[in-house]
């Protein structure tokens, strides 16, 4: 059973990670089912264990947090759903690419509800969309924008922290950070791409495509 849970307003964010270090806990415990939390959280800046201080180029414009997921810096924000993700991974196979390549999927299915093409890239983390309407990249291949994140952390073999989806945030409030450390690429999202969608339509789509991604004969990895 995974449990689903979505909070209205805005979570603060360390209220968040202590929730769901103790949901973690409890999972690991066998106390509580594993759980999906969808939350937005108020305009700040993440720094995952692979953070670059150079990275965090307008340091005063919001709360900074350091945090204990991987990666690098992230941006979270109104209009942006976060999914926290508190899942078995040793039930689901112990492999930590594989959870990690499930989440891109899990991604990669939601958008294509909206008939968006995500796509993931060797070297750069989360997930992107073409914008071919853009000038070209220098090497003449088409302009692309991130429109996802994932960073996870694992305890005792639970996951927690987990994806964003860019929904309709301010654009305008990532330019306070080099994005997951990566500066030659833009950020983009579902209502920046034209798409009239609300975040109830993507916490739908989210929970459509959890349920194929990692469902009960497909949530399971078996090898890197």
């Amino acid at each position: 059973m995974v449990e689903w849970i979505v909070t209205d307003g805005l979570t603060d964010y360390r209220a968040a990670e202590a929730w769901m270090e103790a949901r973690a806990a409890s999972i690991s415990a066998g106390e509580a089912d594993e759980c999906i939390w969808l939350v937005e959280h108020p305009p700040l800046y993440t720094a995952g264990t692979s953070a670059r201080a150079e990275d965090l180029t307008d340091p005063g414009r919001f709360p900074v947090f350091d945090t204990r997921r991987g990666g690098q810096y992230t941006y979270h924000g109104p209009g942006q759903r976060v999914a926290y993700v508190m899942l078995d991974v040793a039930r689901r196979g112990r492999d930590v690419r594989c959870f990690v390549r499930q989440l891109e999927d899990w991604v990669i299915a939601t958008l294509a509800q909206f008939n968006v093409t995500g796509e993931v890239r060797a070297g750069r983390v989360g997930v992107w969309v073409q914008r071919p309407e853009k000038p070209p990249q220098p090497d003449g291949s088409p302009a692309e924008d991130k429109i996802a994140a994932i960073g996870i952390r694992l305890r005792k073999w639970i996951s927690f922290h987990g994806i964003s989806i860019n929904v309709e945030p301010e654009l305008d409030h990532f330019t306070g950070i080099v994005p997951c450390g990566i500066s030659d690429h833009g950020v983009t999202s579902l209502v920046d791409l034209g798409l009239p969608v609300s975040m109830p339509d993507v916490d739908v789509a989210l929970r459509a495509a959890f349920d194929r991604v990692f469902g009960d004969t497909a949530g399971r990895c078996t090898g890197t």
